[in-house]
């Protein structure tokens, strides 16, 4: 069984004919460069033990414990992206790159669908190397000298949208950590250029105001979840997406009112962003 890839429309690509359980170096060079080349990689039928999701993650990059998500028993590193029968807030619930609040983001994450619901749940990804393409000379030129301020003390401090709802549990931080990137960087893995903001965590631009770059932002946006930059994955158990902060967004579905959905996240350490 040899594993190859497949491109998904508007963004990602699916590797089928793997098991990542016993997967060889050619395997892994095979995930890493789709990954850094298409944003995301989508598995189907990877049913994991805990120790095996480790084992393959430490084969894509270095693990880092994420700060604010519950670990799942006995291993520290795996964070529970859990929603039960009873809540009607998910997690991840509008467009975002995770760490970006972060000196030094993370590189992505390791996905692994543990429990879905009959229906609903899906994940959308958007394509940032696509939208930057996608943007005309004169904008690319204006945002190519500008950097942004990213937080996440709004997200998960004290006063956090999350408090506000019944994942709370998320909120109350104060480790809650803020960073400037620049606008567009080049992707270290494929060389290619990427933009760099996003709804949940970037502030405003660096010397400006919120009130000055809201029109900007927001234009950039709805730019970059054009249908034609994004794609839909659909999970069941053992369905795993491995995706890179650095060149997608993500947006976690909320339609499964009354169902229990239970992910095992696995972060990737990263490093320092560069234009």
């Amino acid at each position: 069984m040899t594993a190859s890839v497949r491109e998904t429309d508007g963004c990602g690509a699916e590797i089928v004919d793997i098991a990542v359980a016993r997967a060889s170096d050619r395997d892994i060079e095979l995930i890493r460069q789709a990954v850094f080349d298409r944003g995301v990689a989508f598995l189907h039928g990877q049913n994991l033990t805990p120790e095996e999701h480790i084992a393959f993650a430490e084969k894509i990059g270095p693990i880092v414990v994420n700060r604010y998500f519950p670990p799942s028993e006995k291993y520290p590193q795996i964070a529970k992206v859990e929603k039960t029968e009873e809540q009607t807030t998910n997690i991840g619930g509008g467009w975002h790159t995770d760490h970006s609040y972060d000196q030094a983001p993370a590189m992505g994450s390791v996905l692994l669908a543990v429990e879905t619901p009959p229906t609903g749940g899906d994940t959308q990804f958007a394509n940032m190397y696509a939208a930057y393409d996608a943007l005309s000379d004169g904008m690319k030129e204006t945002l190519g000298s500008l950097r942004a301020l990213h937080a996440s003390e709004h997200i998960y401090g004290v006063d956090g949208v999350y408090g506000k709802t019944d994942q709370a549990h998320l909120a109350g931080k104060t480790d809650t950590p803020s960073a400037v990137h620049p606008v567009v960087i080049t992707h270290p893995g494929s060389g290619k250029k990427a933009l760099y903001v996003n709804p949940a965590f970037t502030i405003c631009f660096d010397g400006w105001s919120v009130e000055e770059s809201r029109p900007l932002l927001t234009y950039l946006y709805q730019h970059a979840v054009k249908p034609q930059f994004t794609t839909r994955f659909s999970w069941k158990p053992g369905s795993m997406a491995i995706w890179d902060n650095r060149a997608t967004w993500h947006l976690a579905m909320n339609d499964y009112q009354g169902h229990r959905r239970l992910m095992h996240r696995i972060t990737i350490a990263g490093g320092p962003l560069a234009a």
